[in-house]
C-alpha cells in the first residue's frame, strides 16, 4: 500500500513547540488554522499558522480525520469509519504524522 500522507513543509515561523504525543485512546479534531479542501485523491489540508500543506491520499483518510471531531477518541472514529484494527496500522501512522504537524490537535476535555 503507497502511503496515505504527504506532508510540504513551510519556513517555521515561530520556535518550535513540541506537539502531544499521539494516542488513539484521546480525542481529537483539526487544529482550527487548517482548512480541508476534498480532492478526488482524497484531501488538501492546509495549516494557516504553520503554512505547512498535506495530503490525505485517499477518501477513507479523509473520512477518518473528519470522523475525529464527531467522536470520542480516534479508536471510535475508526470503528465509525468502518475501518477494521488490522487495518489500522497505516491509518495510525498517519494520524501521529498529522499530529507531529500540528494539523490535528487534543479535544480539550479528552
Amino acid at each position: 500500500m503507497r502511503g496515505l500522507l504527504t506532508v510540504v513543509e513551510a519556513p517555521a515561523a515561530s520556535p518550535v513547540q513540541r506537539p502531544v504525543p499521539f494516542d488513539p485512546e484521546r480525542g481529537w479534531r483539526l487544529h482550527p488554522q487548517v482548512a480541508v479542501r476534498p480532492e478526488p485523491f482524497g484531501a488538501l489540508l492546509y495549516h494557516f499558522g504553520t503554512r505547512k500543506l498535506s495530503f490525505l491520499k485517499s477518501c477513507t483518510i479523509l473520512e477518518l480525520v473528519q470522523a475525529l471531531g464527531d467522536c470520542d477518541d480516534a479508536n471510535a472514529a475508526f470503528t465509525a469509519v468502518g475501518i477494521d484494527a488490522d487495518a489500522r496500522a497505516p491509518y495510525l501512522s498517519a494520524l501521529r504524522v498529522l499530529v507531529e504537524s500540528k494539523m490535528l490537535v487534543p479535544k480539550e476535555n479528552s
